[in-house]
This record gives structure tokens, sequence and C-alpha cells, in this order.
């Protein structure tokens, strides 16, 4: 990335350390820009200097003791620069020179009412990213460091040279994706109702497939040396009880456990820690519960009590459509006298 870099300064005063500028720019890979060679006596002279400015990346403004080339109390060129760049968002870097700098008399300014301006001048500037500079080595110094710092913090579009821009093939072939796209698009509007009834058809099924189907599960407690209260369970009892439990995932051995310590028939009776329900039949659960694609082992080939079981969209799905059937029902069931 290259960015265009505005140069202003005073001119007179300021001859030897301006040149300097240009080169740290050009060092920096980036490319500078200066009023210099601008015809300023041209008709639309102001116009094409806002043009340039306002297509540059950064302006760097370059200030010493001086305010005008002559005591005529015109407006300094360098403050429009700089009143452009700013209306503009263009950020403003300054570069004002120390107040215990040496600098010759011819190279300060006595009339007291540009003084006063040039004060306020630099008082505005400090409040940009700035530096102050005593000689020429530490304007350099100064100036380097102050860019190479702005452009990590503040960056700008800057510009590509353009063979570096996406190729005419590319482009083609993004256009050619992006008309398939639309086609798709108006292509599953038209078939979507289809889809959402075939979809409510697949999850009625599946609800009563879980609705009368029944699995028997037995229950050891601490009490007891032999599994007892054998009890059967329809498939979507266990099902909408394992569905909160298995958002973060759960293994064989917490199933078990789980499912013991919830559908213990006999509450007067503790049921053991390690698999209070027969770890074969919890695996037999899951396994139906995976074919109809409710959920999914997420670690496969780790031992069988390690497993993790976690709900999938499809289950997610299902859960959601059996809530708002016993919604429904709620809806339409006759209150009580």
């Amino acid at each position: 990335m290259k960015y265009h870099i505005f140069i202003g300064s005073t001119l007179d005063d300021l001859k030897n350390e301006r040149k300097e500028l240009p080169r740290i720019v050009m060092e920096l890979g980036h490319i500078p820009v200066m009023a210099d060679y601008l015809d300023d006596t041209a008709r639309n002279s102001l116009n094409f200097l806002q043009k340039v400015i306002e297509e540059c990346d950064y302006f760097i403004a370059l200030v010493a003791n001086k305010y005008s080339a002559a005591s005529d109390g015109k407006i300094l060129p360098l403050v429009r620069q700089c009143a452009i760049a700013a209306k503009k968002g263009i950020p403003v870097l300054a570069l004002v020179i120390d107040e215990k700098a040496r600098s010759t008399q011819a190279k300060r300014e006595s009339d007291p009412a540009l003084l006063r301006k040039l004060d306020a001048f630099k008082s505005k500037l400090r409040e940009c990213p700035s530096e102050t500079w005593m000689n020429t080595p530490d304007l350099c110094q100064k100036a380097q460091s102050l860019l190479v710092q702005q452009l990590n913090i503040d960056v700008r579009p800057g510009w590509v040279r353009s063979e570096k821009l996406i190729d005419p093939t590319v482009a083609n072939e993004i256009s050619r994706l992006s008309t398939e796209n639309d086609a798709l698009r108006r292509r599953i509007k038209i078939d979507d109702s289809e889809l959402v009834s075939r979809l409510r058809d697949q999850l009625k099924h599946a609800i009563k497939v879980l609705a009368l189907n029944k699995v028997t599960l037995s229950f050891y407690y601490t009490s007891g040396d032999n599994w007892e209260n054998s009890r059967q369970f329809r498939y979507m009892r266990i099902f909408k009880l394992l569905v909160p439990e298995m958002a973060l995932g759960k293994n064989t051995a917490e199933i078990s456990r789980f499912l013991g310590t919830v559908l213990n028939p006999d509450l007067d009776k503790t049921v053991r820690k390690d698999y209070p329900t027969p770890s074969n039949t919890v695996k037999k659960i899951m396994a139906d519960f995976s074919t109809l694609k409710l959920v999914r082992c997420v670690n496969d080939g780790k031992p069988a009590d390690e497993e993790n079981w976690e709900i999938t969209e499809y289950g997610k799905e299902l859960y959601s459509a059996y809530r708002m059937r016993q919604f429904e029902k709620a809806l339409v069931k006759k209150p009580e006298n």
C-alpha cells in the first residue's frame, strides 16, 4: 500500500529543511506531493490545489518562525492548505520548530500582528499529532518517527498498482457466481413452502415414532445388590428430558446417572452413583436417537463410557415442534369449571 503525502510549509525560511521531507517520504516507500510547481497565478489555481490535497492521504505541516514572505498581511498559504486538509478529514501532522532553536533575525517574524497570527497557528497545530525540532538532523528524525507512527495508527485508503488489482478473469467469475447465486435464491423462494411442508411432515412422523416406542429401564440402588424396579418409558419422555442436558454434551456415564436420578420410581431409595441404569440400555437409547438424526457422537473412537453425545440441529427443531404442539394443546383445552 502506497500513500500520497502532501508537504506544506512556509517557503523563504525553510528552503533547506523542506528538501529533506520528500526524501524521507520516498525512503518510506510513499509519494511526496508539494505545491512548489503549481502556478498560483492561474485563475483556477486554488481549485486545483484543493483537488490535489483532497487526493492525498496525509498532510505534513512544517512551521518555523515566519508567517509571511512579505509584510503584506496576507493569509499564509500553509494556513489555507491545512484548512482544506482538515475539512476533508485528512490527518494533519505538524512539525513545529522549538522555541529554543537557533534562527537568524531574517528568518524570524518582526511584525507584531503577524507574530500573533503565527503563534495562534502554532497552537492550533500542536493539537494535531506533532513534534518539535531543533535543527535539520533533528527534523529528519522527528519527521520519520511521526510519520511511521501515524501510518500505523490512522490507516488511510492509499492505492495499489493496477496489476495488483483483481484479475479480469476473477472479476468475471465473481460476476457469474453472483448471477448464479441470485438464481438459486429465487429458486429457493419458490421451493421454500414445499420444503417447509416436507420438514413439518418429517417432524410429525419422528414425534409419533418417539411417542409410540418404549424402552425398559432398571435401577440399581446403593442398598441393593441387583437391578430392580424395571419400568417402561416412552422414547419421547426420555428425549425431552435429555435435550437440555445435551446442549453442552454428555457422556454415556453421565446420561445413565441423570436418567437414574430423574426417572427413579422409588424415591425412598437412593440410586448408586456409577451407572444406576444399565449402560447397554443407555447405549441402545442413544444409538436409536442417533439413527433418527436427533443426536450425534462428537468423539468417535473413544471408549463407550467416554463417548460424548450432543443434540443436533434437527433434534432441536424436533424438540421445538414438540413443545409447540404442547402449547397448542393447552390453548384448545377447555378450562375447568
